[in-house]
């Protein structure tokens, strides 16, 4: 064989080999279903952000299913895509955390890995390891703990203040993570003297319907010192129908959750205090990455704590903003 066939095959061999290589990455032709609790949410948007980037990073395709925050709904879509058979892996977003395990435990035996993001799945919604037959990892954090620091941080600001006066807005009692997020904040309230919650109101994350409710609160409540929440969304319409009642926003405490972009600029600007850390696209980057290296039968953690992975602590507030500068939010709100 002469040297300029040698070299030939030599090079033609280089180049299948990066070739194959290549191929590994994109050959699988995974699809991914994204089940949305809602795809009208902004944070579920943003969760799908991060499954998008990262599936075109790992040429995986993928699509999303709008839950329409309908428990039922969702449930009946997971039965059906699987049916379909179109699909390799299932990330979702789960609006009933406990109703839900059936559809997940039929994706288990049929083999495909599934990814619950946000919420665990199960009757412990403390517990992140996989609790049902089906999930493969779950990308979460757990939901009482966020709540109970942001309770302890809002019994900070009320301890000069007898009575402190504070009005809870919650997503959806019914949902069984929000109604955990709610008895952990009465735990903590409840327990101080000077504290008195004088209402409650369902915002279901969505700023419009927050500003009705909050509008309506302050009809039967002028005197309040605080809103508590867990979810920036709500703040947003909350903060309108303040101003709009005339109420002097920045004197009053005011705690959000998500670290939407909104939040941080509102607490850089003084108008709010602090908001429940969550960085959306890094979950759903994680989740989606976690399904494919299962798909791949690559070993990969059973659960990722979101508040052990993101670049700020788990409440944000301006000193903590002040010293990260840089730092806007995964998400809009």
């Amino acid at each position: 064989m002469n040297r300029k066939v040698s070299h030939f095959l030599a090079s033609a061999a280089v180049a299948v080999a990066g070739i194959s290589a290549a191929s590994a990455a994109y050959a699988a032709d995974y699809k991914v279903a994204f089940f949305a609790s809602s795809a009208q949410n902004g944070f579920n948007q943003a969760i799908y952000e991060g499954i998008e980037k990262k599936a075109k990073e790992l040429g995986v395709e993928v699509s999303i299913y709008d839950g329409q925050f309908d428990a039922a709904l969702q449930y009946s879509q997971i039965e059906d895509v699987l049916a379909g058979n179109k699909f390799d892996a299932f990330i979702v977003v789960p609006n009933d955390t406990v109703g839900i395990a059936g559809a997940v435990e039929e994706v288990g035996k049929a083999g495909k890995p599934l990814a619950t993001a946000l919420f665990p799945i199960g009757p412990d919604l403390a517990k992140l390891e996989p609790q049902v037959p089906g999930v493969t990892v779950t990308v979460a954090s757990p939901p009482a703990v966020g709540a109970k620091a942001q309770a302890e941080k809002v019994v900070e600001f009320c301890k000069d203040k007898d009575p402190c006066n504070v009005v809870i807005l919650i997503g959806q009692k019914i949902y069984p993570f929000d109604n955990l997020r709610y008895e952990s904040y009465l735990e903590v309230l409840n327990a101080q003297k000077n504290i008195k919650v004088v209402a409650t109101g369902e915002g279901n994350y969505d700023p419009d319907k927050s500003l009705t409710v909050m509008q309506d609160i302050l009809q039967a409540n002028k005197d309040i010192h605080v809103v508590l929440s867990n979810a920036d969304q709500h703040l947003v319409g909350a903060e309108i129908a303040l101003n709009n009642a005339g109420i002097n926003v920045p004197d009053l405490f005011l705690s959000g959750g998500g670290a939407a972009s909104i939040a941080i600029e509102a607490i850089r600007e003084g108008r709010w205090d602090n908001t429940l850390a969550s960085y959306p696209v890094t979950m759903g980057s994680l989740s989606l990455e976690a399904v494919v290296k299962a798909l791949k039968k690559e070993a990969g953690p059973s659960f990722v704590n979101m508040d052990e992975v993101g670049p700020l602590p788990a409440i944000i507030d301006k000193a903590v903003l002040d010293k990260n500068p840089d730092f806007k939010g995964e998400w809009a709100q």
